[in-house]
């Protein structure tokens, strides 16, 4: 009985001998120099982590994971830790059109072991979120997302991994405030963010419960650099100057690409959609991060089985979406700064004159035509249309939220409002500036912002500020009819704008109050009709070659 397993062991061990010899065979090819270029030590005696964050739908790229964790345990490393710092549930059809399902599954098929939220991660609910995390194969943790009334975190703040020879790295999960106003407010009721001060307060409470134990505390935060955040203090080099006890923060939410902070801070961040994986070294014998670098993709191979997990999820979201409706002459700004965050897009035209047509055609709004107008917010605008063919999965692409038309009264105080807080920081991209349709309007970006009190919204505090008095922007007109404060106008706008998402706590303040209405039309029907029926099919360079010139911006 013994020999037999003794003869087991032997052969379990030359199999796994062969396999790691038959890898780095493979491995030898120029295919790899994205490895060869960076890894060029022995790694024994070393764990390493491995890190994405905002993949953002990306699913294929899951598939460069396990070649690299297998990398690293060829060159000796004793363990492969894998994390992901959030804004995987939502960024192509491929996650979106599953609410973020898909994510969870390539996750699990790749191998992660600890992964925080993103504030995407809400976009389809707090629920949806809840039941995607039931099969998930990794830990998720978060010390800051809190339910309503207990107050009670919906996720562990930390875990802590012991690795094969015994070290023990703990991580810490933060999410970003700004959250509750990035996501439709009305799908995230039940829960609530800690904010300003109260941040820091919170995330060292989660250091200092582990910091005894832990020989390593790593911070796992969705917060990033963006100046958008600076205000706040919700930038992850803010909440390091105020936090003790962290000895490395992989970092997510801005799409940054660094190895540290801009004044040297212990933080790594990969970009998005995989177009690096971070890499940090701890040297096991000592416990300490010895190094910390980044790994192109480019010239990565992807792992056959996960690959082949994701070809099936992207190819039946093909065959449903990919069929071509339209054509385009032009390329359709889908930037985000310069762009739909910093100013006006011929893509923003498209959308925003394809909300009030279809309303408007419908009927129902008490405002006549000529006082109705259309607003969206740049950062919903996640894509570019190419020149050439469209296809249902290049709108779904470019507004994957599922958000529905609404229509809200206000008066053009709060539309001017509205604007003034929406472009605050402009020319510094900001995700609720105001792409608009039959509004001219005037943006003096050279006078300062007048911070009035923090906007509230259902008691809970926004990560904006109202304006005090309206200092930089001016309405000249309204459908080429002179702007009148005291009117009121009816605004077409999505449903996350309407319910106070973003900047627009003037919009909610007026829904809530019962001003306004959801028509239930899918935000991308509602372009795609537009094209269809308006345009006859094609978007012309005509009508959208560039932007109408709704906005003029003094610089």
């Amino acid at each position: 009985m013994q020999i037999n397993k003794l003869l087991a062991l032997v052969l379990a061990l030359v199999m796994a001998l062969s396999v790691c010899a038959s890898a780095l065979a493979d491995w030898s090819g120029s295919d790899y120099a994205a490895v060869a270029d960076v890894v060029k030590t022995s790694y024994a005696g070393k764990t390493i982590i491995l890190h994405s964050n905002d993949v953002h739908g990306a699913i294929d790229g899951y598939a460069y994971i396990p070649t690299l964790r297998n990398w690293f345990y060829d060159q000796g490393a004793t363990d492969v830790i894998v994390a992901d710092a959030g804004d995987f549930s939502q960024g192509t059809t491929y996650v979106s059109t599953s609410k973020g399902y898909s994510a969870i599954q390539m996750m699990n098929t790749a191998g992660y072991d600890v992964v925080t939220l993103g504030n995407h991660e809400f976009d389809f609910g707090y629920a949806q979120l809840m039941q995607n995390l039931a099969d998930a194969k990794f830990t998720a943790i978060s010390a800051n997302v809190l339910l309503n009334g207990t107050q009670d975190a919906i996720l562990p703040a930390s875990t802590v991994i012991t690795t094969f020879d015994g070290v023990k790295i703990a991580f810490v999960g933060l999410e970003t405030p700004e959250t509750a106003t990035k996501v439709n407010p009305g799908l995230i009721k039940e829960i609530d963010f800690t904010t300003f001060g109260d941040l820091y307060t919170c995330a060292q409470a989660a250091v200092d419960a582990v910091r005894e134990s832990a020989d390593i505390v790593i911070g796992l935060f969705h917060l990033g650099v963006d100046s958008e955040s600076k205000a706040n203090g919700y930038r992850s080099i803010d909440l390091l100057a105020n936090v003790t006890g962290i000895d490395f923060v992989l970092d997510g939410h801005s799409h940054t690409v660094m190895t540290a902070g801009e004044g040297g801070e212990a933080i790594q961040s990969t970009g998005t959609k995989f177009a690096n994986i971070g890499v940090v070294v701890i040297d096991n014998a000592t416990k300490t991060i010895e190094d910390n670098f980044l790994v192109s993709t480019a010239g990565l191979k992807k792992d056959k089985n996960v690959l082949a997990k994701a070809q099936i999820i992207m190819d039946a979201v093909d065959a449903q979406y990919g069929a071509v409706f339209a054509a385009s002459e032009v390329l359709l700004n889908g930037d985000k700064a310069p762009g739909n965050r910093t100013e006006e897009t011929n893509l923003g035209d498209l959308i925003t004159d394809a909300m009030v047509w279809s309303v408007v055609k419908e009927g129902g709004i008490a405002q006549p035509e000529s006082q109705v107008v259309g607003i969206t917010n740049g950062g919903g605008i996640r894509a570019a249309i190419n020149a050439g063919d469209v296809t249902m999965k290049d709108i779904n692409t470019v507004l994957p939220f599922g958000n529905t038309v609404a229509v809200i009264y206000v008066t053009g105080a709060e539309l001017l409002e509205a604007l003034e807080a929406s472009t605050f920081c402009t020319p510094d991209a900001v995700g609720g500036y105001p792409q608009t349709s039959g509004i001219k309007w005037t943006l003096d970006t050279t006078k300062a912002y007048d911070q009035g009190d923090v906007y509230v919204l259902d008691g809970k505090e926004s990560s904006y500020y109202a304006p005090a008095s309206i200092q930089r922007v001016t309405i000249e007109a309204i459908n080429g009819e002179a702007f009148d404060p005291e009117a009121v106008y009816a605004v077409v706008t999505n449903n996350f704008c309407a319910a106070g998402g973003d900047t627009y706590n003037a919009f909610a303040r007026a829904y809530n109050e019962g001003s306004g209405f959801d028509t239930g039309i899918p935000l991308d029907e509602a372009v795609m009709a537009f094209v269809t029926d308006v345009l006859n099919g094609t978007i012309t360079a005509e009508a959208y070659g560039a932007p109408r010139g709704s906005e003029t911006q003094i610089k």
